[in-house]
This record gives C-alpha cells, sequence and structure tokens, in this order.
C-alpha cells in the first residue's frame, strides 16, 4: 500500500516550554532517518511505509511595541510548550510481519530531551490524534487557512494604559486604553475632543505608550 493512502493523523506533544524547536529539529532527522530505512525494508520486499511523515510548531504573526516604542511585527507560538507531529500509526504495539508497531516511533520520540510525552496519554498506551476539526483551529490563529494571516495584537497594553495616538485622523491626540479589541487588532481609546471624552478605535499599529 503506498504512502498516500495511509491514513495519517496529527498528535500533540508536550515539551519544556522553550525548547519546542529543538524537539522539532530532533523529530525531523528520526523523519530523515526513517524513510532510509524503508527504502532499505521496500528492497526486501517488505511493504513498509514512513510513519512520521512531518512536525509543526505551530506559529502566528503578532504585532507588538519595539524598545524605542515603534510597532514591530514577530512570530508568537501559538501553542507554547506543544507541538504537532503527523504520523501513521499501526494499531499493533510491537508490529507483525518485519514491520514497526506503534511503540518503536512513539518512543523515539519521548525519549527526546525536552520533551514530557503525548498529551492525552500514558507511555505505554498508543497516542490519541486530535480531530481534523481541533487541527483547523489551530490553522486558523496561524493563518493557514481561509486566506492571508492575520496579525494578533501582542498583549503589550492593558486596561488604563496612557497612550498617544502617532497615525490617523486621532493623531496627536492622548489618553488611556478603554477596551483591547484583539480579533480586530484595535485598541478602544479614551481620548478628549472638544472637552468631551470620547472614545475611539484605532489600529495597534497607530499608537504608542506614553
Amino acid at each position: 500500500m503506498s504512502e498516500k493512502k495511509r491514513n495519517y493523523e496529527w498528535y500533540v506533544v508536550q515539551t519544556y516550554t522553550g525548547y519546542e524547536q529543538k524537539v522539532e529539529k530532533e523529530i525531523l532527522s528520526l523523519i530523515a532517518d526513517e524513510k532510509i530505512d524503508v527504502e532499505k525494508d521496500k528492497q526486501s520486499g517488505l511493504d513498509s511505509y514512513v510513519l512520521l511523515r512531518s512536525v509543526k510548531v505551530p506559529v502566528r504573526e503578532v504585532m507588538g511595541l519595539s524598545k524605542s516604542g515603534k510597532p514591530v511585527k514577530r512570530n508568537e507560538k501559538v501553542l507554547p510548550g506543544y507541538i504537532l507531529v503527523e504520523m501513521s500509526l499501526p494499531q499493533e504495539a510491537d508490529g507483525v510481519g518485519g514491520l514497526k508497531g506503534w511503540k518503536d516511533p512513539c518512543s523515539k520520540i519521548r525519549k527526546i530531551q525536552g520533551v514530557n510525552g503525548f498529551v492525552g496519554t500514558k507511555p505505554t498506551e498508543r497516542p490519541k490524534p486530535i480531530s481534523d476539526a481541533e487541527y483547523n483551529k489551530i490553522l486558523l490563529q496561524t493563518g493557514e487557512v481561509k486566506g492571508d494571516k492575520v496579525s494578533f495584537i501582542q498583549q503589550d497594553y492593558d486596561i488604563n494604559d496612557k497612550v498617544k495616538i502617532t497615525e490617523g485622523p486621532f493623531a496627536t491626540f492622548s489618553g488611556t486604553v478603554e477596551e483591547i479589541l484583539a480579533d480586530k487588532n484595535k485598541l478602544r481609546i479614551n481620548v478628549q475632543i472638544f472637552g468631551r471624552a470620547t472614545p475611539v478605535e484605532v489600529d495597534v499599529t497607530q499608537v504608542e505608550k506614553i
């Protein structure tokens, strides 16, 4: 059976915070090694296939501020302390007919420095995949589905922060943050216009802290 006909699913691996890229690199190495092993198996006549297909550290684009107070974009992990691994795991733990079971690849991943294990399962259990709906929710946050990426506000602002509007029709006005509209990349600022308190919505790139 070809690899394309295999049922590949996404699994969540918990890591130490800050180890996501290191673990990703190690899993990529496992994937490369497995591809070599599979080719050798096929030459020996075994109906072998790749169990580990890909690995992902989901990130999204956020809007923050530089040290000088200027808006900057950077990537932020959607799931700090977690990574996604795409695998096609056999039901058999130890494998049959010379082929690997699910224990072998999962054990190799668990032994990587910085890995705590698979989410939702014990070390002796076959890992459970996430649903397509759960995976699509992650892709929505990273901007990998439904069009262009969305930049999210990095939470550098708090309610009642004093800010100055630098661009747009309300440029030079100062006020306080009344509401953070993260889904719109906007802030609602309470400013004084003609002596009256007036709430205005501005893009996060149009303000700076005072």
